[in-house]
C-alpha cells in the first residue's frame, strides 16, 4: 500500500501536517501491519478532523493547531460526528485513530496532544454473534442447496468451498478469498495456514467435507489456477470479490428461509458457537479463530448460555 495515495487531498492542512499524516500511515501499514482497510478507514478519519478544524479554528490546520486542541474541540468535532448519524462504533474507530495520530506526532516531538485522553470513549452496545442452526449452516454449506440456480455447477461449487471453509473452518471471507492455488488443501492435506489481521498467521484443521468440497469445484473449474495465483476465482477468471459470495448467500436465505442474520460472516460466528456446545474449550477455540485476546471469544460463552448451565446444574455440588 502507497501510504501518500491515501492523501490525494489532506484536507486544509500544511505540508507539515500532511506530511507526518503520511509517516504515521507508513508506520500504521508497514511497523504495526495494520490490514489495509483499517489505515484507509483511519486516513479518512484524520480527513474528517481536519475539515472540522478548518471550520471551527478558521485557518489551515498545523501541528500548533493540533497543540492547542481542549477536549471540549474534541468533543464538538464528536457532536457534529454524531449530528451527521454517526453511530457509536464508527465514534469509537474514529477517536482511536486520531489518539494513535496524536500519540505520533507527540512521540515525533511534533505537537502535544494530551487533550484526546481526556475524552470519554463513546459507549458501543455489544451485540451478540447471531450464528445459525447446525443443520442450517450445513445446508448453507452444500451445492446441492442451489441445484435449481441457472449458474454453472463450477460456481455452485465454488461457492459452496468458500462456504464451507468460513463454517468447517472459521475462517473469515477475505482469509478464504486469499488462499493460493499451491495452498489448497486437497488430498492428505489435514490443515491449512492461513494470514489473517494484523498479517498473522494460523494453522486449521481441514476437515474431510471442507476438504471434499475444494476438491469439487478444482475439478469442475474450467480456468487453468496458476500455482501462485488465487484458488477461488470469477467467472471471468480474476480474483474472486466477497461480494459475491455474500450475494450467493442472499440468494440462499430467500431458498432455506433463513434471517437476515445469515450472512457469510455469521458461519463463522457457528463454526465458533456449535464448537463450543459441543465441548469446545475458549482457549483452542481462540486459536482456530485468530482472536489476539481471549475476551473477544468469550463472547460465544453467553450465546451458548444453555450448555454452560446445564455444566453448571451437573458439576456444582449443589447444582441439582
Amino acid at each position: 500500500m502507497e501510504e501518500a495515495s491515501l492523501f490525494p487531498a489532506l484536507g486544509p492542512a500544511d505540508a507539515e501536517l500532511t506530511g507526518a499524516a503520511q509517516a504515521w500511515l507508513k508506520e500504521l501499514a508497514s511497523e504495526k501491519r495494520l490490514a489495509a482497510l483499517t489505515c484507509e478507514a483511519y486516513a479518512r478519519d484524520l480527513r474528517q478532523f481536519i475539515a472540522f478544524l478548518a471550520g471551527h479554528f478558521g485557518g489551515i490546520a498545523s501541528f500548533a493547531t493540533f497543540a492547542e486542541l481542549s477536549a471540549a474541540d474534541i468533543r464538538a468535532f464528536m457532536a457534529r460526528r454524531r449530528k451527521e448519524g454517526t453511530g457509536s462504533r464508527s465514534l469509537l474507530r474514529q477517536l482511536s485513530g486520531l489518539r494513535s495520530f496524536a500519540r505520533y506526532l507527540q512521540r515525533e516531538g511534533k505537537a502535544e496532544a494530551a487533550a484526546f485522553s481526556s475524552v470519554r470513549t463513546p459507549k458501543v452496545a455489544r451485540t451478540l454473534p447471531k450464528p445459525l442452526a447446525p443443520q442450517a449452516a450445513c445446508d448453507v454449506t452444500s451445492a446441492e442447496s442451489r441445484a435449481g440456480s441457472e449458474k454453472p455447477a463450477w460456481v455452485l461449487a465454488r461457492d459452496a468451498a468458500v462456504l464451507g471453509l468460513l463454517y468447517g473452518a472459521g475462517l473469515r471471507i477475505s482469509e478464504a478469498l486469499s488462499i493460493k492455488r499451491a495452498e489448497a488443501p486437497t488430498g492428505e492435506a489435514e490443515a491449512l495456514t492461513v494470514t489473517g489481521k494484523g498479517h498473522k498467521r494460523r494453522s486449521v484443521p481441514i476437515i474431510s467435507p471442507v476438504r471434499r468440497g475444494i476438491e469439487t469445484y478444482l475439478a469442475l473449474c474450467p480456468f487453468h489456477l496458476p500455482p501462485e495465483g488465487p484458488l477461488f476465482i470469477g467467472v471471468k477468471g480474476g480474483p474472486l470479490s466477497p461480494r459475491i459470495i455474500q450475494l450467493a448467500v442472499a440468494e440462499l436465505r430467500g431458498a432455506l428461509g433463513l434471517p437476515d442474520s445469515a450472512t457469510p460472516h455469521a458461519l463463522r460466528h457457528s463454526f465458533a458457537t456449535h464448537l463450543l456446545s459441543r465441548g469446545g474449550d475458549l482457549r483452542s477455540i481462540q486459536e482456530l479463530l485468530g482472536h489476539a485476546s481471549l475476551s473477544t471469544t468469550q463472547i460465544y460463552t453467553a450465546v451458548d448460555g444453555k450448555r454452560l448451565l446445564d455444566a453448571y446444574r451437573s458439576a456444582h455440588p449443589r447444582g441439582r
